[in-house]
């Protein structure tokens, strides 16, 4: 198409409402804070240009937030219509002024980050190359880690089972909840499937923010008995300060960065030496576009980038990492695709169809609760 007459000509919102198979509690449930999750809210933004092209694009929120975000997206959405696609970057711009006095990060970011993974879905799919490939591919695979079969809700004997079938399907570490009122509960778990799965195995636990500065650094000291990979999220995910003085007094690694949701914020984390492993979410911080920022930063300070949830997008962005990722493997979301990842030895294989390779599913489309569509002026 000749260049200047290349645009977006319509956009369609869908608000998906996911159910879980079963109640999930984590530390957070446990100290009281939260419900336990039964459901997660998905925005799927679908973008189609002038040539009849097309880009899909999600976000999502748990437990609470999702009609906001849609709201907030069907609001903004008309800013894109008429624009180049190919503009990615100035699109992104576009959306942040237009809900410019919501913020500059929570739903008012995350909402817009299905539009701009939508953007990039369409740019790679034109290009024929898959997502990871249009980036610049460092690997095509990832090694990969499993965190939903290890939370708090689940029994022992049942966690042990879920970490030896997690390794039989070809996933390489193993990521335990803890964070319990009761840190002697916790330290049971771990040594179990520690003794389980043997010293090889990379093992990881997640305190989901639930300790104080005094608490984590005293069962950080007992879990550095354990080899583990790291320790996420030991406190709240705001103090930089405390999860720098952890970093710095364990041997253990420190790892956070989900619950973030603007550059700004991981760059304060960064500048202070707050994380090892830093983990931003692709959704959560706006989308592609602001998730490179953060992995260009963490590359010059020498992190390494373990993205958070949503394994379908975050395997192209951990392929395209110089530094070798993680990647979370958390199947929660598979019900919304006709496509599933590939994982051996340890490793999550790279999809190499167009764009994210990633279809909506039959079923995605029935757990639709509201739709927008807008179209471009003829």
């Amino acid at each position: 198409m000749p260049h200047g007459t290349d645009t977006i000509r319509r956009i369609r919102l869908h608000a998906v409402t996911l159910p879980l198979a079963s109640p999930i509690s984590d530390a957070k449930v446990l100290t009281g804070r939260q419900r336990p999750m039964t459901e997660i809210a998905i925005l799927v933004c679908e973008i189609e240009a002038g040539d009849g092209s097309g880009g899909l694009g999600f976000s999502y929120v748990k437990r609470a937030g999702g009609p906001g975000q849609f709201a907030h997206a069907r609001e903004i959405a008309p800013a894109l219509l008429g624009e180049d696609p190919s503009d990615i970057a100035k699109a992104w711009d576009r959306l942040a002024w237009a809900g410019a006095s919501a913020g500059r990060g929570g739903l008012a970011v995350q909402a817009i980050g299905a539009f701009d993974v939508a953007l990039w879905d369409l740019k790679a799919r034109r290009a024929g190359l898959s997502l990871a490939k249009l980036l610049g591919a460092h690997r095509d695979s990832v090694r990969c880690y499993n965190t939903s079969g290890g939370f708090l809700h689940t029994p022992l004997d049942e966690l042990l089972v879920n970490a030896e079938r997690s390794r039989a399907r070809g996933i390489g570490g193993i990521k335990l909840k803890v964070g319990q009122p009761d840190g002697a509960l916790d330290l049971k778990r771990v040594a179990a499937v520690r003794e389980r799965l043997g010293d090889e195995v990379p093992l990881m636990v997640d305190a989901n923010q639930q300790w104080d500065r005094p608490t984590a650094l005293r069962m950080g000291r007992i879990f550095e008995a354990f080899d583990l990979v790291w320790i996420e999220e030991p406190l709240d995910c705001l103090d930089a300060a405390g999860h720098a003085a952890l970093a710095a007094a364990l041997d253990t690694p420190i790892a956070t960065g989900e619950m973030l949701t603007s550059v700004a914020e991981h760059w304060d984390f960064i500048r202070q030496n707050g994380a090892d492993y830093l983990m931003p979410d692709a959704p959560r911080v706006g989308g592609i576009t602001p998730f490179l920022k953060v992995a260009a930063l963490a590359e010059f300070a020498g992190l390494t980038v373990a993205p958070h949830f949503a394994m379908e997008l975050h395997i192209h962005l951990a392929a395209a990492l110089q530094r070798e990722p993680w990647v979370e493997h958390f199947e929660w979301l598979e019900p919304l695709f006709n496509e599933r990842l590939a994982l051996e030895g340890g490793r999550m294989i790279v999809p190499t169809r167009p764009g994210l390779g990633l279809t909506l599913s039959d079923q995605a489309r029935a757990w639709i609760r509201e739709t927008a569509e807008f179209v471009a002026p003829a």
